[in-house]
């Protein structure tokens, strides 16, 4: 099993519910029908979840991205790919490690997404592991968890016929590789013998955040 944990998403919405959808609090744990069943008939089948819902963070997608984001301009290992693009919200997240409280918080925000969604429908949010960050084939044996994503709340899934989320995530799999080569050139680059903190404003491109993630709500 790899030490590089993904989460992804492509859920329809427009421009106007993007925004709102990122100043939304993180939703109560009852928008997931079976908070419990993350792993059910997926890689780690019958491993059960519990406690590790009490600590998702109270925030909103705006804190919660911007936050992850500033820690890859410091060089720390969160690489986060988070768009609105033809007509749809755009994530890709790298961890190192299961990072239980971002995983799950992660999880829960994108689940409150369902309900800006465009029409009716689900979406799927995908967890896997995966050392060089790609996705897997739609019929792959090593996805860890799919969320089925809606207006009308979310449901762990253990079965789900993956092949569309994974086609619309080609994208954002290839801004991903995109912002991780440019990330490694900037720390190459870097002078590491002037004693100071590495820092790169890569991780802020356009090409791989919205601007809005990043704008004062308030200004």
């Amino acid at each position: 099993m790899s030490d590089s944990f993904m989460v992804a998403a492509r859920i329809p919405m427009t421009r106007d519910a993007f925004e709102r959808w990122l100043d939304t609090a993180t939703p109560d744990l009852a928008v997931i029908a079976d908070p419990g069943a993350v792993f059910d008939g997926w890689f780690w089948d019958g491993r059960r979840v519990t406690d590790e819902w009490d600590d998702v963070e109270d925030t909103t997608p705006r804190g919660f991205f911007a936050e992850r984001i500033d820690a890859g301009c410091a060089g720390e290992p969160e690489i986060t790919v988070l768009l609105h693009r033809e007509g749809a919200l755009e994530a890709y997240l790298f961890h190192v490690g299961y990072d239980q409280p971002a995983v799950h918080t992660a999880m829960l925000l994108l689940a409150g997404a369902g309900a800006l969604r465009s029409g009716p429908g689900e979406d799927a949010v995908l967890f896997w592991a995966e050392t060089s960050g790609s996705l897997f084939a739609p019929d792959d044996e090593g996805w860890l968890s799919v969320l089925a994503v809606g207006p009308g709340g979310a449901r762990f899934v253990a079965e789900h016929d993956l092949t569309g989320p994974v086609a619309g995530l080609a994208v954002a799999q290839e801004r991903f590789f995109a912002l991780v080569e440019r990330q490694a050139e900037d720390e190459e680059g870097w002078d590491w013998d002037s004693g100071d903190p590495f820092r790169t404003d890569t991780p802020r491109d356009p090409s791989f955040v919205d601007p809005a993630v990043l704008s004062d709500p308030a200004g």
